[in-house]
């Protein structure tokens, strides 16, 4: 392990939710970045032809498989680093939580959900596990489980006080739960730690609105359409003032 230390000292492998699409590949940061890649890759790879149960390797190199598209390949791998991970708790947190974010990739949200869960159980420092429990929250959410949802991202705030997603997302499943005023508390949180927040605003407003306070989800809609505007996202503030001038509550 301290060879790839040694070659990679600032190696970190992580996963972005959603898709952006930017022609940057050509960018002289990208290339440096796909080089970087390519360098972490065969640095591990090496050291695993010596070492083929290394659980830590395993991990890692898992994981950037994943992040890279090999995805088969590395499910394989983690799944080779939980064979072979005993009480490396914070490692086998890290293999069942990429097993989670492969199997999403894969559209398999029983694989993913039931990864997630396992990593969520592991006897590590609870900071540690807040992304695979706001992750699990989104699976379950997408999969009908609201109830499970709220518990997963109940999990986060208890946490973390101030993670921001986890008020957002517990509104949202609030409110599809027909929790309307919880949700609103929830959103106002969010809103609270995050000023510019401006979907929080947004289904604030929805919420304010159906509950009967139209003055109040105005003014939270407005704030809404001018963070949209300063946030370089004038498709959704025209959508949405669009809406209100339909529905007669803009003019």
């Amino acid at each position: 392990m301290s060879e790839i230390l040694t070659q990679e000292p600032g190696l970190q492998v992580g996963y972005l939710e959603g898709v952006a699409i930017s022609h940057t590949g050509y960018q002289k940061s990208a290339i440096a970045q796909q080089d970087k890649f390519t360098k972490a890759q065969a640095a591990m790879e090496g050291f695993l032809a010596s070492h083929p149960n290394d659980p830590y390797v395993c991990s890692k190199l898992g994981a950037l498989y994943v992040k890279i598209g090999k995805i088969v390949e590395g499910i394989k791998l983690l799944a080779q680093g939980v064979a072979n991970c005993e009480e490396e708790y914070e490692t086998l947190y890290e293999l069942y939580y990429h097993l989670g974010i492969a199997y999403s990739r894969l559209q398999n949200s029983k694989n993913a959900i039931a990864h997630y869960d396992a990593a969520v159980k592991l006897p590590i420092y609870p900071i540690l596990k807040l992304g695979a429990y706001n992750n699990l929250g989104n699976l379950l959410k997408a999969t009908g489980d609201l109830n499970g949802a709220k518990t997963a991202y109940e999990a986060t705030i208890k946490i973390d006080s101030s993670f921001v997603p986890g008020y957002y997302n517990l509104g949202m499943t609030l409110k599809e739960m027909s929790l309307f005023k919880d949700a609103i508390l929830a959103y106002q949180k969010a809103i609270e730690l995050n000023p510019k927040y401006a979907d929080a605003y947004q289904n604030l407003g929805v919420l304010l609105l159906k509950l009967g306070y139209v003055k109040d989800s105005l003014v939270s809609f407005k704030k809404a359409i001018a963070l949209h505007e300063e946030q370089q996202n004038p498709e959704e503030a025209k959508r949405l003032r669009q809406g209100l001038k339909e529905m007669g509550l803009l003019r």
